[in-house]
C-alpha cells in the first residue's frame, strides 16, 4: 500500500507500528479513508482499535509508519495541532466536563477561536464581552441543530446516557473538523437511544460534509450505517469489504467467536 495520498482519501495511514515494550499494539497497519465515506474500524476487544485513533489523533506516538491527513503528516504533531487540523473524536467513555452546564461544554470547543486575549479575560474588557457574547450566541445557534436548546443550562452529569453522548458529539462537531472518530458511541445505550444515534450520525454526516471513521461493538449499528469495514485482530487487519462481505467472512467470524466457528456458521 503506498503512502502517497491520492486526493481522493482524507486520511491515510501507512505501514503503521505502535509498540509498547515487547507488545505490538499495533503491526503494520494500513488505512485509506475516501473523502465523504462512513467507514467501520471493528474487532475483538483489544484488537487496537482505540490504539489506532491514538495514533491518529497524537495521544500517543508512532513507533514507525506514517499518518496523513489531507495530503500532509502529521503524526508528530501534538492533539490540539490535529484538531486544528481538522480532526475530531469522541472516547469510548465520555469525557465531557461533567459540572458544567451543556452550553458551556459546547462553548469550551470555540474557545481556540476567542478573538480576545488573556488581559481582555482578566480584565473584563469590551473586547472579552464582546466575543464571550459572540461564542455564547454560536454555541446556542449548534445546540439547535442538535436539539439541545431545551436543555442548555441543565449540567452534564444530570443528563441521560444518551443526551450526553450527543452532547460529546456536538462537541466535538464545533470544533469545524472535516473527518470525524467516533469511539464506541453506542457503548452503554439502550435500543432506543441507538436507534436515535443511527440517525443522528447519518444527520450529521450530511448536515456536516464530513468524512467519519467509526468504532462499534454494536453490530446493529456497524451493519446499518456502514458503507465499508476493516476488522482487526491482535493489532492487524484480518479482513476488509462491505457489511455484508464481513458479516459472511469465516475469519471474521473465528475472531470473534473462537477457532472453527466460521466452518460451523457457514455449514
Amino acid at each position: 500500500m503506498a503512502g502517497i495520498n491520492t486526493g481522493d482519501d482524507i486520511l491515510v495511514m501507512t505501514d503503521t507500528v505502535k509498540a509498547f515494550g515487547g507488545l505490538l499494539a499495533v503491526k503494520d497497519f494500513n488505512l485509506r479513508l475516501p473523502r465523504g465515506c462512513l467507514q467501520g474500524l471493528i474487532g475483538p476487544n483489544g484488537a487496537g482499535k482505540t490504539t489506532a485513533f491514538n495514533l491518529i489523533t497524537g495521544i500517543i506516538p508512532l513507533t514507525s509508519g506514517s499518518v496523513e491527513f489531507k495530503g500532509e503528516r502529521i503524526d508528530g504533531l501534538e492533539p490540539f495541532e490535529v484538531t486544528r487540523l481538522g480532526i475530531a473524536r469522541t472516547f469510548q467513555n465520555i469525557r465531557l466536563f461533567s459540572n458544567l452546564s451543556v452550553l458551556d461544554n459546547v462553548r469550551i470547543a470555540y474557545h481556540a477561536h476567542a478573538g480576545y486575549s488573556l488581559g481582555d479575560s482578566i480584565l473584563r474588557t469590551r473586547r472579552y464581552t464582546q466575543h464571550e457574547k459572540e461564542l455564547t450566541d454560536k454555541a446556542l445557534d449548534f445546540l439547535s441543530i442538535f436539539k439541545l436548546e431545551d436543555i442548555a443550562d441543565e449540567i452534564a452529569k444530570n443528563l441521560p446516557y444518551g443526551q450526553q453522548r450527543r452532547v460529546e458529539i456536538a462537541r466535538a462537531l464545533a470544533c469545524a473538523p472535516s473527518l470525524l472518530l467516533l469511539d464506541e458511541p453506542a457503548a452503554g445505550m439502550n435500543p432506543r437511544e441507538i436507534l436515535e444515534l443511527m440517525d443522528l450520525i447519518h444527520f450529521i454526516k450530511g448536515r456536516f460534509d464530513l468524512t467519519i471513521l467509526l468504532i462499534e461493538h454494536q453490530m446493529r449499528v456497524v451493519m446499518g450505517i456502514c458503507e465499508y469495514l476493516t476488522v482487526m485482530d491482535f493489532g492487524e487487519v484480518i479482513a476488509r469489504g462491505t457489511p455484508k462481505e464481513i458479516q459472511n467472512n469465516e475469519t471474521v467470524i473465528e475472531a470473534y467467536l473462537g477457532k472453527g466457528a466460521g466452518k460451523s456458521a457457514a455449514s
